[in-house]
């Protein structure tokens, strides 16, 4: 316990301080902030590549809520399974664990185990980095001077190996078929229960753009981020390629180019045109497949049957299958960030992946004037 449980016991270390790794001087039981939205938290994407299953699951620390909760998704065919398993926080060490789900580190930053025990979804999978992980520069989104995003993350390609099972359908993960990406991010963004807008509800947020494309080619990896305001205005630009021998190339600017389904804003095509160190270009050109919106049932962006970081009570958990043609759950899926299995080609090289967008709201670039607009 990293405080007084009642019985008089006054704060005491967690297993953390037992290692030279502090950054503040206080305990690890404590973070440097007193924001009750500081988050710690791994995601992770899987897929088969010809879209037939796809797969997105995660385990977060909400140390200043006294929570940790986790979720895994299975989109196969038309339906989305999810599970989530969620519990009180009582120390901070190296075991990240709740109810059925585990995540084991096996070597850092390179092989990885995530194990779910559940009858409706289950696995047992090993990642193993294709590339070296790559920091991203940092995530800073302010509403007015607060900071609601202050993070730092990092980003890696590889594969998967193992078994996974879902509604009474078992599957061999074979990793010569199987690829994905994760990341590990860390720091402030709105988790737990809503907090009052307070003056910055006032005006409304206008528009939501973000875009996030992690890729696997062979001989390297290309991992892009871009976020915009309403008027256009860049606030998170961040690309980058990754040898295997773990050199990292930035590419410059990207100028993104995203054909959108007529009456929707789902994207049915997307070029990048980046810049390599030597000032040749890279374009690269997605196809996006199957997706996954990660605001049913994964818990982000106002999803309303679970959002990451709330408290359920000790030891609880769910499970929920969603009907994805169901005109009620059809309807919800414009509305938030939606990963899309990514088939990628960069000059004569051809690569998967993960194409992540959200386009809520007014977006200048891509005429969108309101929050009704749609592609023509």
């Amino acid at each position: 316990m990293s405080e007084s449980d009642g019985r008089g016991i006054g704060p005491t270390p967690a297993p953390l301080d037992e290692y030279p790794i502090h950054q503040t001087p206080l305990s690890l039981a404590r973070v440097g902030t007193s924001d009750r939205n500081f988050y710690d938290r791994s995601y992770f994407n899987g897929h088969d590549r010809d879209g037939g299953t796809f797969l997105v699951t995660g385990l977060g620390v909400y140390p200043n809520l006294g929570v940790i909760d986790a979720y895994a998704a299975v989109r196969h065919g038309e339906t989305q399974r999810a599970v989530r398993f969620s519990t009180a926080l009582t120390e901070r060490g190296l075991d990240q664990r709740v109810g059925g789900y585990r995540v084991e580190v096996l070597e850092p930053l390179d092989r990885i185990r995530i194990v779910c025990e559940h009858e409706d979804l289950g696995f047992d999978l090993t990642w193993t980095g294709a590339f070296p992980a790559v920091l991203e520069q940092p995530h800073l989104i302010l509403a007015g001077n607060r900071p609601i995003i202050d993070a730092s993350r990092f980003a890696q390609v590889g594969s998967w190996a193992g078994t996974l099972h879902v509604d009474g359908t078992d599957l061999t993960v074979d990793p010569q078929v199987w690829t994905g990406s994760r990341d590990r991010s860390w720091g402030i963004r709105p988790v737990g229960e809503t907090e009052p807008a307070g003056r910055a509800g006032a005006s409304g947020p206008g528009g939501f753009w973000w875009m996030y494309v992690p890729l696997r080619f062979e001989d390297f990896a290309i991992v892009v981020i871009v976020q915009e305001n309403p008027d256009g205005f860049r606030t998170l630009n961040d690309a980058t390629r990754i040898w295997a021998d773990g050199r990292v190339e930035q590419l410059g600017w990207p100028r993104v180019h995203i054909d959108y389904r007529s009456g929707t804003r789902i994207p049915v095509a997307a070029r990048l045109e980046m810049t390599a160190s030597d000032g040749k270009p890279v374009e690269v050109h997605i196809e996006p497949q199957t997706f996954m919106a990660l605001h049913i049932g994964c818990g982000y962006g106002g999803d309303p049957d679970w959002q990451h970081g709330v408290w359920k009570g000790a030891d609880w958990s769910s499970s929920s299958s969603y009907d994805l043609t169901d005109p009620a759950v059809a309807g919800r899926i414009p509305w938030g960030v939606i990963d899309h299995v990514a088939r990628a080609r960069c000059g004569d090289a051809e690569g998967w992946g993960m194409f992540e967008h959200a386009s809520l709201g007014r977006h200048d670039p891509t005429g969108f004037a309101d929050w009704t607009s749609v592609a023509p």
